[in-house]
């Protein structure tokens, strides 16, 4: 279906913690009709976060915006525990009463709820839950037969930027003619392609298994390359687990290093990043036992930097790395991608 998504993001919009918020509007190609943030009400997306590129208005709450005929209700937000805030339920019973469809990416199942899944029922509006995986086998081996390359990005930690660089590479690789897909593995990766596996609400056992069947239905999607959305960071105490399940069960030919620069811990812990080499070597070193996958470049998310600071630190990471290096957002993905095309070719599995 074609959506017009209203999107509840109050009081967070112009944060971080509306990341899915801003993943929607930058690259579904379902259309935002209007923003839910009363701190911004007469405001449009573009005079609160210009490089959104949306003309789209922001409005006091859900009735507001009810005037801009949206189908569904997007949860715009990525909180730490994906927890639903109280608040946001006054707001969500409005836009069932509306009859609009409710897209969350939330841990908490809207579905499960019985007051808002009796409301969906009585006002015959759907619940989507992006965070609701299918059922999963363990993971087969199967991914390894895929003729397709697989790129898989990884971060130096959560929320730097590994969905966007995977967006923009994959749109890279369609202009130069590859016949490439975008594989979702996180809630507004989904939201975006409509489809995909929230890799993170998958049972440990059988998330390699999830990451190994969304590879495999990448292939029914494209014949040559399927780039692979990463998630967490493999030093970060609480999502190193989810990571390192993606790394194993897409089965990746390649790597592409994701990291923000101006960031020195892991986000919301006392815990130094590593380094560039350490971060490389470990991702690499992690993959040479089972199927071996080097980083074949750096995506650096530059948008706290200034243009001279940023191009500074891209230099320095190909300084310090020998890797192609860019910002794929600031300066565009075809640099980067016509840099590390020729080193995503098919690599051999250890144990064959």
């Amino acid at each position: 279906m074609e959506r017009r998504y209203l999107i509840l993001a109050p009081h967070t919009f112009a944060t971080r913690a509306a990341k899915t918020a801003h993943g929607v509007i930058a690259y579904s190609r379902d259309v935002t009709v209007a923003v839910v943030d009363p701190e911004n009400a007469g405001k449009c997306v573009r005079d609160v976060l210009p490089y959104l590129d949306s003309d789209a208005p922001i409005v006091a709450d859900v009735a507001a915006g009810l005037v801009h005929k949206p189908t569904s209700l997007l949860i715009g937000i990525a909180p730490q525990g994906g927890g639903l805030p109280p608040e946001f339920r006054a707001e969500i019973r409005v836009a069932m009463r509306a009859g609009l469809e409710i897209v969350s990416g939330l841990h908490t199942i809207i579905g499960d709820d019985p007051e808002l899944a009796e409301l969906a029922r009585t006002h015959d509006s759907r619940i989507w839950d992006l965070r609701l995986p299918p059922a999963a086998p363990l993971f087969s081996g199967a991914a390894y037969d895929i003729e397709a390359r697989i790129l898989l990005t990884v971060g130096s930690d959560c929320a730097v930027g590994k969905m966007t660089a995977a967006l923009e590479l994959t749109r890279a690789a369609r202009d130069r003619a590859v016949d490439a897909t975008f594989v979702p593995t996180g809630q507004t990766g989904i939201a975006i392609a409509g489809w995909g596996t929230a890799i993170d609400r998958v049972i440990a056992d059988f998330a390699p298994g999830a990451a190994e069947q969304l590879v495999l239905e990448g292939e029914r999607r494209a014949r040559d390359l399927l780039v692979v959305e990463g998630q967490g960071g493999i030093n970060h105490p609480a999502y190193a687990p989810v990571t390192l399940a993606l790394l194993y069960g897409t089965a990746p030919d390649a790597l592409v290093l994701v990291h923000v620069p101006s960031r020195t811990t892991i986000d919301g812990y006392d815990i130094p990043l590593l380094g560039y080499r350490e971060l490389i070597g470990t991702y690499e070193n992690l993959c040479a036992g089972v199927k071996p996958a080097k980083v074949a470049g750096i995506a650096l998310n530059t948008k706290d930097l200034d243009e001279a600071a940023a191009r500074a630190a891209i230099e320095d990471a190909r300084q310090e790395t020998g890797l192609p290096c860019d910002d794929v957002v600031r300066f565009g993905p075809h640099a980067l991608y016509d840099a590390i095309a020729p080193q995503t070719q098919k690599s051999a599995v250890r144990h064959a």
